[in-house]
C-alpha cells in the first residue's frame, strides 16, 4: 500500500502522518528549498508564512473546538504547536521556527514516510489502489496550477494574502509602550502595546493611505496583484483604511480591554505586538498585514511611538493564494467527485487558516488510508467542527465560493440549540460550550470506532496517542485558562 502526497505544508504533513500511523507507506513531495515561493523562507515542513498564531484557544471559539477535535485524533500539527507554544494571552501562538523544525523531524524520522525534495509539475496517475493527495497549498506552482485547472475544468480562483512585519525586540523603545494582554488574559502581560492618541491614530491612517503599495517582496511586482481580491479574514491594513478611517479602531487597533499605565485610561487606539519565538527576541505586529513597499514600511511604521529605530527582521508582503471551486469538485470526504483515488486537502480547498488546513489534511490522510484498506470513507457529522467545515466546502448549492474559517455559524448543533434553560436565557458562550461538548463526544466515538477497525500491532502510534495529547493539553497554560477537560 502506497500513498503519494504533493506538498509538505500543514495539510500535507498532517495527511502523511495520519496515513503512515495507520500502516500506509507514504511518499511526500515538497518542492522547497529547490524551488521556493515568494512567502517561504526555509526548507522545513509545515513552515508558517503568515502569523505565528493558531488563534483562539477556548471552546467558546469555533477554532478552539477544532483544535480539540484534532487532538482527539492524534494530530501531529497540534502536538508540534503545544510543544512550541509561546505566550499569547487567550490564543495559541508558537515559535514558528521551532514548530516547523519539530514537524520536519517527525516526518523525516518516520519509517513509513519518504520525504522527497522535488517539484511536481504534472499530476501523476492515481487509482483507489494508489491514491494521491494534492495539498500543494495556496502558493501552488504555476505549472501545477495549470494542471489542476485542466482537471477541474474551471478558471483558477485566487485572492491575495498579506503578511505583517516582524521586529527585533531589542530595537524597540520600551519606554514608550506598555505590556498587557487584552482584558488581562493569559499571564496578563503577553503583548506589547503602542498607545496612540487621536492625533497619532489619524496620522497613522493618512500615512498608510498615502504610501506606495503592493510589494514588500520584489518578486510580487511581477504578478497582477491588482486583479486579485483580498481575503476578508486577513485584510491588509491599506484595504481596511480605504473602507473608512475609523475601520481599524474596530479591528486590529481597537483599544478595548487595555489601559495605558501612564495615563490610567484606555488609549484612543493601540498597535499590538505579539511574541514570535520562544526566546522573545522576535515580535510581530498583530493584524497589521500590509502591501506597502519596503521603503514605505520603514517610513510609516517608524513614525509609531517606540518604533523610531526598530529593526525589521521580516517586512510585510503580499502574495497570491490559489484555491479550487471545492463545492463543484469535492465530496465532504475530500475525495474528488470525478476521480476516485484523488483527494485535495488544505488551503487549496478553500479552508482558510492553519487549523482548518490541518483538519483537511487529517481527514484526507485518514480517508486515503481507509481507501487502501477498502473501507468506506469517513465523513464527519456536521455537528462537529470538522464536519461543518467539510460540509461548507462541498455544498453543491453554494454559489460564488469563497475561502472560509471555521465558525459556529456553520454548525447546526449551535444554530438550532435551545436558547433557554427553563426560564433562564442561555448566553451565546453557553450555547457554544454545549455545542462543543456535543461535538467532542461525537469525535471521541468516531475515534474509538476507527481504532477498533484497525489491527496494526505496534506499527500505529497515532491511534494510541489521544491520552498523551490530553495530558499535554492539560499542562499547557492556555488549557487551564480556557478549556474544559476532555
Amino acid at each position: 500500500m502506497k500513498l503519494r502526497i504533493i506538498g509538505a505544508g500543514l495539510a500535507g504533513s498532517e495527511a502523511a502522518w495520519q496515513a503512515a500511523e495507520r500502516g500506509v507507506s507514504v511518499e511526500l513531495f515538497e518542492m522547497r528549498p529547490t524551488s521556493s515561493t515568494k512567502a517561504h523562507k526555509s526548507k522545513y515542513c509545515a513552515e508558517l508564512v503568515c502569523s505565528n498564531s493558531f488563534r483562539g484557544a477556548g471552546l467558546h471559539n469555533a477554532v478552539g473546538l477544532l483544535k480539540e477535535e484534532l487532538k482527539v485524533w492524534g494530530s501531529l500539527i497540534m502536538q508540534a504547536a503545544l510543544a512550541n507554544e509561546v505566550p499569547a494571552g487567550g490564543a495559541l501562538a508558537v515559535d514558528r521556527d521551532g514548530f516547523s523544525q519539530y514537524v520536519h523531524q517527525k516526518i523525516s524520522e518516520h519509517p513509513l514516510i519518504e520525504l522527497h525534495t522535488a517539484e511536481i509539475s504534472s499530476l501523476p496517475d492515481y487509482t483507489p489502489d494508489a491514491p494521491l493527495i494534492i495539498a500543494s497549498g495556496p502558493l501552488t506552482s504555476l505549472a501545477l496550477t495549470k494542471e489542476i485547472e485542466k482537471l477541474t475544468s474551471q478558471d483558477n480562483l485566487a485572492f491575495y494574502d498579506a503578511i505583517s512585519p516582524i521586529f527585533l525586540h531589542d530595537s524597540i523603545d520600551h519606554s514608550k509602550i506598555f505590556r498587557q494582554s487584552r482584558y488581562d488574559k493569559g499571564e496578563g502581560d503577553d503583548y506589547l502595546n503602542i498607545p496612540l492618541t487621536e492625533e497619532a491614530y489619524y496620522s497613522f491612517v493618512e500615512n498608510i493611505l498615502a504610501a506606495e503599495k503592493y510589494t514588500g517582496n520584489l518578486a510580487v511586482e511581477h504578478e497582477k496583484i491588482e486583479n486579485l481580491r483580498p481575503f476578508e479574514g486577513c485584510m491588509p491594513i491599506e484595504d481596511m483604511a480605504e473602507r473608512g478611517k475609523d475601520t481599524m479602531l474596530f479591528g486590529p487597533l481597537k483599544p478595548v480591554g487595555l489601559t495605558d499605565p501612564k495615563t490610567g485610561r484606555r488609549p484612543y487606539g493601540v498597535v499590538q505586538l505579539r511574541q514570535d519565538d520562544t526566546e522573545g527576541s522576535l515580535w510581530s505586529m498583530v493584524g497589521l498585514q500590509t502591501r506597502m513597499k519596503r521603503h514605505e514600511q520603514d517610513r510609516v511604521f517608524r513614525e509609531l511611538p517606540g518604533l523610531e529605530k526598530v529593526e525589521f527582521v521580516r517586512y510585510g508582503s503580499v502574495h497570491r493564494n490559489t484555491f479550487i471551486d471545492s463545492p463543484k469538485c469535492l465530496e465532504a470526504t475530500l475525495c474528488f467527485r470525478e476521480a476516485p483515488g484523488l483527494f485535495f486537502a488544505g488551503q487549496i480547498t478553500g479552508t482558510e487558516g492553519y487549523v482548518e488546513s490541518t483538519a483537511g489534511g487529517m481527514l484526507a490522510g485518514i480517508n486515503a488510508a481507509r481507501m487502501l484498506r477498502e473501507q468506506s470513507l469517513l465523513q464527519f457529522p456536521q455537528e462537529t467542527a470538522i464536519g461543518a467545515l467539510m460540509a461548507y466546502i462541498s455544498d453543491t448549492e453554494r454559489k460564488d465560493f469563497q475561502p472560509m474559517n471555521i465558525s459556529y455559524g456553520l454548525m447546526p448543533s449551535y444554530l438550532d440549540s435551545p436558547r433557554r434553560d427553563g426560564k433562564r436565557k442561555l448566553s451565546k458562550k453557553e450555547r457554544r460550550i454545549i455545542a462543543a461538548e456535543h461535538a467532542l463526544d461525537i469525535s471521541r466515538t468516531l475515534y474509538k470506532d476507527e481504532d477498533s477497525s484497525l489491527d496494526l500491532g505496534n506499527s500505529s502510534k497515532a491511534l494510541k496517542q489521544s491520552n498523551q495529547y490530553r495530558q499535554l493539553a492539560r499542562t499547557s497554560t492556555s488549557y487551564f485558562r480556557n478549556f474544559r477537560p476532555i
